[in-house]
């Protein structure tokens, strides 16, 4: 297995606007409101550098990844007024994996949001494979203001020390 590149071609989560895009960053990872969510708070944690999968992270940068979405998830809550998430990796094809560069899916959650609290993945799902006609997709301007917001709520969690008690 390789190891990280830079800019593959044709990756999204590689180009330079797609970086720009980002609420909050650490060393190695970035923070990105999901263009097409599920629910309000569907985000995803990408790395900066190329990874296709979670089994070539490289030891030294396992913890600020996790850590590293722990913090953006607290901003989720504190911004969604929630106390319920989910986190999901797919790593590779096979698992729903639609973009071969390593991310976490962190969805905010309420009570009573879908019929069931395990419906937002077969949503995500059915979203990949009926094609984006069917799938929500926000337009540049509210996607730049809800990035714009959490930005904020984001600079402020880290400033007022952050939400872990």
């Amino acid at each position: 297995m390789n190891k990280a590149t830079r800019h593959p071609d044709k990756c999204p989560f590689c180009l330079p606007d797609t970086h720009r895009n980002a609420f909050a960053s650490s060393g190695s990872f970035l923070a990105l409101y999901n263009k097409s969510p599920i629910l309000p708070g569907h985000i995803l944690i990408i790395s900066r550098s190329h990874f296709d999968s979670l089994r070539l992270l490289p030891d030294e940068l396992m913890t600020e990844f996790f850590l590293f979405a722990r913090d953006v998830t607290e901003t989720l809550l504190g911004y969604y007024q929630a106390d319920a998430f989910d986190w999901t990796i797919q790593d590779n094809e096979a698992a729903g994996q639609s973009v071969p560069h390593i991310h976490l899916h962190i969805v905010v959650r309420h009570p009573d949001d879908l019929p069931d609290p395990g419906d937002w993945y077969p949503l995500l799902d059915a979203q990949k494979k009926t094609g984006s006609e069917t799938r929500l997709k926000l337009s540049t301007s509210e996607y730049n203001e809800i990035s714009e917001q959490l930005r904020t709520a984001h600079r402020l969690r880290s400033k007022q020390g952050g939400f872990r008690k």
